[in-house]
């Protein structure tokens, strides 16, 4: 892609990105994602029906009246995107491919967390990482990282969830918000997911297209794996071919949201060529409605 091409692409995705997450889920964000915990910031006078486990001994000894502590929640966090790049993501049949929907999600959620002074990094994987940018705050950083999910060329077409997670895991020292968005084609992450969950706060956004799920009753095609370059011909008019496809499919499906289910893992589920501000409206009510 040209640099003028990129510029007016990246151009585009801010001015779309930027005013969803500052009018519709920068405060929803606030409250799906907490900060890491509560910070002191002040006394005052003792009221009734304070808590009285917060009072404050020593202020109040010295006035010889009781005064109370005052938290604040410490609002500052720190958010991982990670993004696969893997050569399946290069699929759309409902007028944009799977990795172009995958750039404006990250992009409302690094919008999103720039609003709310957080820091955000990125790790793009494949079946190895290819790129890690580390946390950092600033509008300027996000476009980088927008630039960068707009002309990104990874070398290799797989994928492994599993060492994404394991990097993450190893990498990010303190406790972050982690969002993994991907189409979780590769469903052997569970041990590693596991694992990364106990240290930080996961979401999965699952990303997929409608085709994906049965095969369309059209004769001979001829299927192509990007990631494992296999080429097979299918007899998509045999209506067995059809239903095995669509049980194998719902299969993975129910394999997968039991993955997430038993590491903890939030999810959101994101269809190509529908709206998706809806499901990560979803998302984050269902999460603040458990705060």
């Amino acid at each position: 892609m040209e640099p003028s091409e990129i510029i007016k692409k990246v151009r585009r995705i801010e001015i779309k990105t930027k005013g969803l997450s500052r009018h519709i889920f920068s405060g929803h964000y606030h409250s799906a994602f907490k900060g890491r915990g509560m910070a002191f910031s002040e006394v005052r006078e003792y009221q009734y029906g304070d808590d009285i486990r917060n009072i404050d001994w020593n202020v109040t000894a010295r006035f010889n009246t009781p005064y109370l502590k005052i938290f604040e929640e410490e609002r500052e966090l720190m958010v991982m995107l990670l993004i696969d790049v893997s050569g399946s993501n290069e699929f759309g049949t409902k007028g944009a491919f799977k990795e172009e929907l995958m750039t404006e999600i990250a992009a409302v959620l690094a919008f999103s967390a720039i609003q709310n002074n957080d820091k955000v990094g990125v790790i793009f994987f494949s079946d190895k990482i290819e790129k890690f940018i580390p946390p950092k705050k600033g509008s300027s950083h996000i476009l980088r990282i927008i630039r960068e999910l707009i002309d990104f060329k990874p070398e290799s077409q797989g994928t492994d969830i599993s060492g994404a997670l394991r990097f993450l895991t190893n990498a990010i020292k303190k406790r972050c918000t982690a969002f993994i968005i991907s189409d979780f084609i590769d469903h052997t992450f569970e041990p590693a997911i596991k694992i990364a969950s106990g240290k930080h706060d996961l979401v999965a956004i699952r990303v997929y297209d409608q085709r994906e799920t049965e095969l369309p009753p059209v004769g001979m095609i001829e299927v192509f794996d990007k990631e494992s370059k296999a080429k097979v011909w299918v007899d998509s008019s045999s209506s067995k071919v059809r239903d095995n496809y669509r049980l194998w499919w719902k299969n993975h499906e129910m394999t997968i949201e039991g993955i997430f289910r038993r590491s903890g893992t939030d999810t959101g589920i994101i269809v190509t060529g529908q709206d998706y501000v809806k499901p990560l409206m979803k998302l984050f009510t269902q999460r603040e409605l458990r705060q």
